[in-house]
């Protein structure tokens, strides 16, 4: 019984360890990096058996020009005078799985007060009837 167990172990383990990473893809959250905050690098990984595996530091190497990775999150310092920031994404388990993409720094502030519901309704209300 024993032995059936430890078979059964190896053969799962196997398995698991048999789907690899055929392609790399970047979804950003935002078209642009804000400065002085972390900005969420998320990678996603499309497996031989065509399911996604949600990928962190643990299975990719981040490198960039600017700024600083701590895990899947890119500081951008306020400071930095750039326009954009080139991000390399590296399979570890397979160096020749990497992207590259170049992705720009915000450049207007952020509203002091964003706008209730009621503003959103009424500017779309007035675009309406001016259409």
């Amino acid at each position: 019984m024993k032995i059936f167990f430890t078979l059964l172990f190896i053969s799962s383990f196997t398995f698991c360890r048999a789907q690899k990473v055929d392609s790399l893809f970047v979804h950003l959250y935002t078209d642009s990096l804000k400065k002085g905050t972390y900005n969420y690098i998320n990678v996603d990984g499309l497996l031989s058996n065509g399911s996604w595996l949600p990928l962190d530091s643990n299975h990719v190497e981040f490198k960039c020009n600017v700024g600083q990775f701590y895990g899947n999150q890119l500081w951008v310092d306020t400071s930095i005078k750039e326009e954009k920031i080139s991000i390399d994404i590296i399979l570890k388990s397979d160096t020749t799985q990497h992207k590259h993409f170049d992705m720009y720094i915000k450049k207007l502030a952020d509203p002091i007060i964003l706008p209730n519901e009621q503003e959103i309704i009424k500017r779309k209300t007035k675009k309406k009837k001016a259409n």
